[in-house]
């Protein structure tokens, strides 16, 4: 196996930068860059919103390494990936190494960048076979081309969403054999409210960092809701809150209204949460009943389901049992 180590890309000095720049993935940082240090190529796994782009681009800003990002869809071809040679000149010249136009795999070998595929499982079987024997012997040969020798600083780190199953397919035991996998889960409440309050001038509209809060509870909220199948990442938090500062200044209303709240968090949400097949309320109607239950003045919806695990299902049955036992 080709040892593709170059130790003075990537160090500590590189994990002190990331752990300065993002928030709340410290653990996930010291090992894209512990298997960046070992010449080792990763797959990233984790629902949306987690931070696998934003952690990539950020190893690729600290280290000044050149990144190049694919996206995974059905259209991605081999030819897209790679490169090919231009059509029209090799009319003119034949298939000469000055007609071959790189694709972002090609430059990504020749220049030793990071090569981040997204959504790798939405990417073609033909196209993935390519990734074989790049990963395992640093080297890729095209036809009428040559072979494209690996610079020693490449690095390929795809990433996948295992919670969304259209449109994708499974990845191969030759790929999954050839990369390093870590798992990214969503992040701590602590650290979803620190990203949300994060986001600039906008969201400093809210003076009470305790709104807030409620807010990024809200969102969490829906991932163990009973009738949510997917929910929504910690994006939902933050376009929640921009979209209630601007809709207020429309209004004439604080951001804090209930009905700008309501409305801000109906937009944001409602096309970001999968419902189960077996649901029987519609996402509007369930992001309404989170809302009331969760930001009203008189409510206590954000300690049940912080009791609960941030279940809502849970916290209505046990608000249930109290009301039986206080009545008998």
């Amino acid at each position: 196996m080709t040892d593709h180590r170059e130790p003075s890309l990537y160090g500590p000095a590189t994990l002190a930068r990331l752990d300065a720049e993002i928030i709340g993935r410290s653990r996930e940082a010291q090992l894209v860059v512990a298997a960046l240090m070992a010449g080792r190529h990763l797959m990233l796994e984790g629902p949306p919103g987690t931070g696998k782009s934003t952690l990539l681009r950020g190893v690729a800003r600290t280290t000044s390494q050149d990144f190049e990002f694919v996206e995974g869809n059905a259209e991605l071809t081999p030819a897209r990936l790679v490169g090919h040679f231009d059509p029209a000149q090799v009319l003119e010249t034949g298939y000469v190494s000055e007609v071959w136009v790189d694709g972002p795999l090609a430059r990504a070998l020749k220049d030793g960048s990071l090569l981040y595929l997204e959504e790798i499982n939405r990417i073609p079987e033909e196209t993935l076979n390519l990734l074989v024997t790049v990963m395992s012997e640093a080297e890729l040969t095209v036809p009428r081309l040559g072979r494209i020798d690996a610079h020693p600083s490449f690095r390929l780190v795809a990433a996948m969403n295992p919670f969304d199953a259209v449109g994708t397919a499974r990845i191969s035991g030759a790929i999954y054999d050839r990369v390093c996998r870590i798992s990214m889960d969503y992040q701590s409440e602590t650290d979803e409210v620190a990203i949300a309050a994060s986001q600039g001038p906008p969201v400093t509209a809210f003076a009470d960092r305790e709104y807030v809060a409620k807010i990024v509870r809200l969102v969490r909220a829906t991932r163990s809701h009973p009738e949510i199948r997917v929910g929504s990442s910690v994006r939902g938090a933050v376009d929640l809150l921009l979209l209630a500062v601007e809709l207020a200044s429309l209004r004439g209303a604080p951001a804090t209204d209930p009905g700008v709240g309501l409305d801000a968090a109906l937009t944001a949400l409602s096309g970001r949460i999968r419902l189960h097949d077996s649901a029987s309320s519609t996402p509007e109607e369930i992001i309404t009943a989170l809302w009331q239950q969760m930001m009203s003045p008189d409510s206590d919806g954000a300690d049940e389901l912080t009791d609960q695990g941030t279940d809502p299902g849970k916290a209505r049955g046990r608000r249930a049992a109290e009301t039986t036992t206080r009545r008998s």
